[in-house]
């Protein structure tokens, strides 16, 4: 099978992505052997890529698989060949520590993600554990699902640890792949309350989409808003972004950090000015299987909109190098 392989760590305009035949996976015991779709990008790829979060290498990215079980292990049930499904960064975990049982198995100290520490969707095959795959809701098509199974999920957990509440104003720092679809959850679940986009520049993509979808008011990080937020969401790689919502955050809040590395260190925060009337920071680690089954669910109630940009599978490396320098908006989808 046709899979690109990471085999070194390297600047993304390096085009380190290698277009191989490998082996066909081959499904044993409760894995199933899916025939990948699509497969969304994601920024956590940029952070393997470039050493940030170090993958097993050699290794096969991608984790918002959506793709078509072609064969099952001896000991899989539950899903049959032909039935659509999706991965996301949930490869495994150990199902036995504190962690797994009660239910927080992103914090099991041998979580396993796709793309990273097993092969991943960067290919037209691959296996995974059938509770690690999810019936994808049929009123999404292939590639719409994509950036679901982790753009969305993990924007839906991040959302989750804000604690907001509606009537409550929330500030997303990035408007990328994840904070498109954390806002339209946000006017869904809480219709009275007030959305603030910070993106990095005025008049580019993002702002651009943030104001098509509604937003309340965009700006740019460093400005000032029209008034304080009572939680904030950062999906961006630069440090400086923690101490710019903290500074903004209305006492008691809480700023959620939904990015596995920051590319910049967070730097020259003060007490006083930044943490002090009880704010809070919290930062989102990986991923739970019931959070993207709930999210799944949420999404199609919904009928969620996700903004795709899609490129063909022999384009990764250059879809990759665009979503760096944010040549698009919305969300990434390789076509396998």
């Amino acid at each position: 099978m046709k899979a690109w392989v990471l085999e070194r760590i390297a600047r993304v305009e390096n085009k380190p992505l290698i277009l191989k035949d490998i082996g066909k996976p081959e499904p044993r015991g409760r894995e199933i052997l899916i025939r990948i779709s699509t497969c969304g990008i994601c920024r956590t790829e940029l952070d393997e890529i470039e050493g940030r979060k170090i993958p097993k290498l050699p290794v096969v990215l991608g984790h918002e698989v959506v793709g078509f079980v072609e064969k099952v292990g001896e000991r899989a049930r539950r899903f049959k060949i032909g039935d659509r499904v999706g991965v996301g960064w949930i490869y495994d975990a150990c199902g036995k520590c504190k962690f797994c049982l009660e239910g927080k198995e992103n914090l099991c100290d041998s979580f396993l993600a796709t793309g990273c520490d097993a092969d991943g969707g960067y290919a037209e095959y691959m296996v995974v554990k059938e509770d690690s795959a999810y019936p994808i809701p049929d009123v999404f098509g292939d590639a719409e699902a994509s950036p679901l199974l982790c753009a969305g999920a993990i924007g839906y957990r991040a959302l989750k640890l804000t604690s907001m509440r509606d009537r409550q104003t929330i500030a997303l720092y990035g408007f990328g792949a994840s904070g498109h679809l954390v806002m339209q959850m946000v006017r869904f679940l809480y219709p009275n309350s007030k959305i603030f986009v910070f993106t990095k520049k005025k008049g580019d993509e993002p702002s651009r989409l943030a104001k098509r979808l509604g937003a309340d008011w965009v700006g740019t990080t460093g400005e000032t808003p029209p008034e304080r937020f009572d939680c904030a969401i950062d999906t961006t790689p630069v440090g400086e972004v923690v101490k710019e919502a903290l500074k903004n955050l209305e006492k008691g809040g809480r700023l959620v950090i939904n990015a596995i590395r920051k590319e910049t260190k967070i730097t020259d925060i003060n007490y006083a000015e930044h943490l002090w009337n009880e704010k809070e920071i919290k930062s989102v680690a990986n991923i739970t299987r019931k959070d993207i089954e709930d999210f799944l669910n949420l999404a199609a109630h919904m009928r969620i909109k996700p903004e795709i940009k899609i490129f063909k599978f022999e384009e990764a490396n250059e879809a990759l190098i665009s979503l760096k320098h944010g040549k698009y908006r919305g969300a990434g989808v390789l076509k396998i």
